[in-house]
């Protein structure tokens, strides 16, 4: 008897043999045989290793219960069977304990073998990042990225981010496996040769740390979008070549940082092309006359990186002239009423002050202007400024500043504008610690914003516990500081606060911290709520935010809400009433021209 599954089987292999039979192709006709699960061997060469234990139980209860429903494919070898497609419900199959299994048995040719398992695998839902990436990469070998993404339905992209995640070392291939480590991350780490992502595994130690490899990454690329060289130049280097056409720009590996971001990832190569993009530089100021300005002050002149930098100027015959010894002049940038509102947008400003800020800005804009287009008329000569570190530069108007022959000998320059040279024992101490004390800002500042990095990679916005006191303390003081004008401070929250003119800003929050309550805490968000609405075209039946707060305040000025209601309804009634009769009468014209 001819069950209706075997005879839908029958009828689908009709069709596939008819099929190539018109391709003018000879097959073998497929054939389903229950073969002795002993003589069935799984590949050694299949590039599946990893199977989910829960899973295959799962499947091996059903299989006990209804039988291997689709057939596996093998292909004969010697005595035995080797797999091609199913080694998962062969092992399931084997944990159910069965003595026979279905299969199609098919001949193939070794590569034919190793493409059709690894393009079956990665169809799967849940193949292990790594073996799918080290897959592609096989693949990659005699497909073009976009042939294989077309294979397997994948974005170009994606298979672009496999094939960079296949170049990582065995180290880090075992983080991604267990999950400490994501795809992203790993694709990052990826990016380097060999050698350095060793370096990064010795330097990380043997715990995973996502926050020092993401370090690690950052201080190793760089963003081509702030090069100080034509980034499309061939001839700079020319062994190099463009970077827009580099293997290293993450833009030509699909999007790891963003889309179509441009960064580099061969720090050696960057750093060539941004000191030969330097020396070009220099040749073209001392070929065209044009005075070379160091982005470096007076103060920090004696530091070693900006030593360097005064060095290899002097060294090619440039008179060297700091931002203290010239006045520059930059082309303006007219400004706009929407880079008026960014600037203020902390400000409780209305429009019209908006407007009058605007005012100021362009007068300003105008007189910065008119200065910069005569200012050759006015001595001033071709410049430019550079970055001593990244060397961007920019093309301005320069003059020097006249200073008198008395002015190194009778220390009449303020003391921050001195060489240490030129300052007395008592005004080196006095310079030394200054610096020393910037010095401490500029490592507080990246210190800080490594902490804040690293709690951003947590999952601590995600944290189940109830805000704590000092949680609600720092949101407190953050609405206070960053949305509460000056006059609102004094008007609402001064007795509160307290005398904040003799209190350093640690002991203003720490005495904000033990006078905080939660009245405190809802008094701000009160504020807030009355400040955060939307006037304008936005009104509180088409803006949600204004929608929430004009419900809100239902619940405390009912009757006064009701009342400024009553008003504005009593006005429409009114209004609508006029237009009624107009209509009407407008109405009864018409049905009289037409009688």
């Amino acid at each position: 008897m001819t069950t209706k599954a075997s005879t839908t089987k029958k009828r689908s292999r009709t069709k596939v043999a008819a099929k190539k039979e018109v391709n003018g192709k000879k097959v073998q006709a497929l054939k389903i045989e229950n073969l002795p699960i002993a003589k069935v061997k799984p590949d050694p060469m299949q590039p599946r290793k990893t199977f989910d234990e829960k899973l295959l139980e799962q499947l091996s209860e059903s299989i006990e219960k209804h039988g291997v429903l689709q057939p596996i494919t093998v292909r004969k070898s010697k005595k035995d069977y080797i797999i091609v497609m199913g080694e998962r419900r062969y092992r399931a199959s084997k944990l159910a304990g069965k003595k026979t299994i279905p299969c199609i048995v098919r001949t193939y040719k070794d590569d034919d073998v190793l493409e059709i398992q690894i393009i079956e695998n990665l169809q799967r839902q849940d193949v292990e990042p790594t073996e799918e990436a080290e897959a592609i990469a096989f693949l990659s070998e005699k497909y073009a990225p976009a042939e294989i993404a077309k294979r397997l339905g994948r974005t170009d992209n994606f298979i672009r981010q496999r094939l960079k995640l296949a170049g990582l070392i065995e180290g880090f291939k075992h983080f991604v496996r267990n999950g400490e480590m994501t795809i992203s991350l790993g694709v990052g780490v990826a990016l380097f040769e060999p050698e350095e992502q060793q370096m990064m595994l010795e330097t990380m130690g043997e715990d995973f740390n996502a926050h020092q490899i993401n370090r690690m990454i950052k201080d190793q690329t760089y963003d081509l979008e702030k090069a100080s060289f034509d980034v499309a130049d061939k001839k700079l280097v020319p062994k190099a070549g463009s970077c827009v056409e580099c293997p290293f720009n993450a833009a030509n590996q699909g999007n790891l940082f963003g889309e179509g971001k441009m960064v580099c990832t061969k720090s050696a190569c960057f750093e060539t092309k941004k000191s030969k993009s330097f020396l070009n530089l220099i040749k073209k100021s001392k070929k065209e006359n044009i005075l070379l300005i160091p982005e470096i002050r007076q103060y920090w002149a004696d530091d070693e990186n900006n030593q360097l930098i005064i060095s290899q100027l002097e060294k090619n015959g440039l008179k060297v002239y700091l931002l203290d010894d010239v006045e520059i002049l930059e082309n303006p940038i007219e400004p706009t009423i929407e880079g008026i509102k960014i600037e203020y947008q902390h400000y409780d400003y209305s429009e019209d002050e908006l407007k009058t800020e605007l005012d100021e800005a362009m007068h300003n804009y105008k007189e910065a202007l008119e200065k910069f287009n005569s200012a050759k008329e006015d001595g001033f000569v071709d410049g430019v400024i550079f970055h001593p570190e990244t060397y961007r530069n920019k093309e301005v108007f320069v003059t020097i500043i006249e200073k008198s022959k008395n002015d190194s000998t009778e220390y009449s320059a303020p003391l921050a504008n001195r060489k240490m040279a030129d300052c007395t024992p008592e005004e080196q101490i006095v310079k030394i610690n200054e610096r020393e004390i910037r010095k401490k800002q500029i490592e507080n500042n990246k210190q800080f914003e490594e902490v804040v990095q690293m709690i951003r990679e947590t999952k601590y916005i995600d944290t189940k516990k109830t805000l704590s006191t000092d949680e609600m303390s720092a949101f407190s003081i953050s609405l206070f500081e960053n949305n509460v004008d000056y006059m609102s401070q004094q008007k609402y929250f001064s007795k509160f606060l307290g005398d904040t003119s003799k209190m350093t800003k640690v002991e203003m929050v720490d005495n904000f911290k033990k006078k905080f309550k939660k009245e405190i805490f809802h008094k701000l968000i009160r504020y807030m709520l009355t400040k955060q609405v939307h006037f304008g075209e936005s009104n509180h039946v088409n803006n949600l935010t204004n929608i929430s707060f004009y419900n809100a305040m239902q619940g405390y000025y009912k009757s006064k809400i009701a009342g400024i209601e009553k008003e504005y309804a009593e006005k429409r009634d009114k209004r609508e009433a006029r237009l009624k009769e107009r209509i009407t009468v407008l109405e009864k014209q018409i049905k009289e021209l037409n009688d």
